[in-house]
Parts: C-alpha cells; sequence; structure tokens
C-alpha cells in the first residue's frame, strides 16, 4: 500500500514551534517512528509552506497512491483551492490537525477542507497521523 503524508505551513518547525501546543518531537523523527510502525507500508513525504506547491503535491499523488495524511496547517482556514483540490481527486485524503483546532481562535473553527476528505483527526497531536494510516489501511 502506498500513502503519501503531506504537511502544509510551519509544520517543518514541530519541535521547535509552540511546544506546549504541538509538543517537542520533529516530525522527522516522527516519520521515522511512523515508517517502523508500518514496515508494510511505501510512504511518500512531502511538506511545503507553499499553497500552490501543496496544490502541486495533491495532484501528483491524487490518481496513484492509496491514501493521503494531509494536515493543511493554516491553509485550512483560507484556502478554497486546497479544498477544490482534493475534491478533483480519486484518492481518499484524512485531514489530521496535531491541535485541537475547535478548541482555539473561531478563526481555525472555519475549514475549507473537512467538507471534501474522507474523515478528519483532531487535538490528538502526531498520534493522529497514526490513527489516519490504521483507517487507511483497514478500508483497504
Amino acid at each position: 500500500m502506498k500513502i503519501a503524508i503531506i504537511n502544509g505551513p510551519n509544520l517543518n518547525l514541530l519541535g521547535k514551534r509552540e511546544p506546549e501546543v504541538y509538543g517537542h518531537q520533529s516530525f522527522d523523527d516522527y516519520y521515522k517512528q511512523l515508517q517502523q510502525l508500518f514496515p508494510t507500508v511505501s510512504f511518500s513525504y512531502f511538506q511545503s509552506n507553499v499553497e500552490g506547491e501543496l496544490i502541486n503535491e495533491l495532484q501528483r499523488v491524487g490518481f496513484d497512491v492509496d491514501g493521503i495524511v494531509f494536515n493543511p496547517g493554516g491553509y485550512t482556514h483560507t484556502s478554497v483551492a486546497i479544498g477544490d483540490c482534493i475534491a478533483a481527486i480519486k484518492t481518499p485524503v484524512i485531514e489530521v490537525h496535531i491541535s485541537n483546532v475547535h478548541a482555539r481562535e473561531d478563526f481555525r473553527k472555519i475549514s475549507h477542507v473537512s467538507a471534501k476528505v474522507a474523515g478528519s483527526i483532531v487535538g490528538l497531536g502526531l498520534k493522529g497521523y497514526e490513527l489516519a494510516v490504521r483507517w487507511l489501511l483497514e478500508r483497504k
């Protein structure tokens, strides 16, 4: 099974950025753990702070992989284009947010992504990525 993990803006700063909200572990370290946890999965990983690059990557993998685990970061609340892109691809997408966006600022309660994805996992820290992978594996 092929699963793409795509992270949006500022997620390259995990472990450094607001550790009280996002934790102390870098995503690179977590990604290694995820690969060890699921040795039969062929993972790809992409991170960008640029909206258009995220759209290009979603389109690139959106017809070739079995599932996408996507954390759009702040673009969740602002990008109609990312939501439209997810609706246009055939691969199921699971939206993951490390923090509970519903318990934060009001603007974070708006999502242009959630209605377009197969499901959303919020507020469970990095564990959300593992849960998304498990769901994708079980649905196959």
